[in-house]
């Protein structure tokens, strides 16, 4: 069994696309998921499967929850290798143990292009601070992530590829959750 998590975008945000998570969980059964958690009201939710193909499996929960709900989410899926690896390469914490209630993870539902790239890179406010790292985007905000520029709107809209950002207490905790599991 592979083990998943999925980050959605918009859930549960000021009132908008509400779902609960029992909800959730039993959407996600519905389509033969196994061991299924979600992880506070914004969208994460972890499960199994011996499914392996990421880009199917997003299709079909996407396609579930607007046939069931009514409204389109965008689903973002990252394996717990994937997660373990972002954990332990986080540029900010790893190296220079900045404050965790500055750091975020953006993620991205696709690598972006190296000419989209090229445009982040020429950020005019210096103060935020990012790293990009294949689909994943380390932020470092030292006026914290309501006062940034860095959000999930700006990068969809200047990459062009769906985003969600989690802060790093969160990330952390989607990470112990599937450890736990495996344990």
């Amino acid at each position: 069994m592979n083990t998943f998590i999925t980050m959605l975008r918009g859930i549960n945000v000021s009132g908008q696309k509400k779902i609960k998570m029992e909800e959730f969980r039993a959407l996600y059964e519905s389509l033969n998921l196994k061991n299924v958690k979600t992880y506070i009201q914004s969208g994460n939710v972890i499960f199994e499967c011996s499914h392996s193909n990421i880009s199917e499996l997003t299709d079909k929960i996407e396609k579930i929850i607007k046939q069931t709900f009514g409204f389109s989410v965008p689903v973002i899926i990252r394996t717990k290798n994937e997660f373990k690896h972002l954990i332990d390469n986080n540029p900010f914490y790893g190296e220079r143990k900045e404050d965790i209630t500055k750091l975020h993870v953006t993620f991205l539902a696709d690598i972006p292009s190296d000419s989209s790239l090229s445009v982040i890179n020429e950020l005019e406010d210096k103060s935020d601070q990012l790293a990009i790292a294949g689909k994943n985007i380390y932020l470092f905000c030292p006026n914290g992530y309501a006062r940034t520029k860095l959000t999930n709107n700006y990068f969809e809209k200047i990459l062009n590829i769906s985003a969600t950002t989690r802060n790093w207490k969160t990330v952390n905790k989607l990470y112990d959750l599937v450890k736990e599991d495996s344990e």
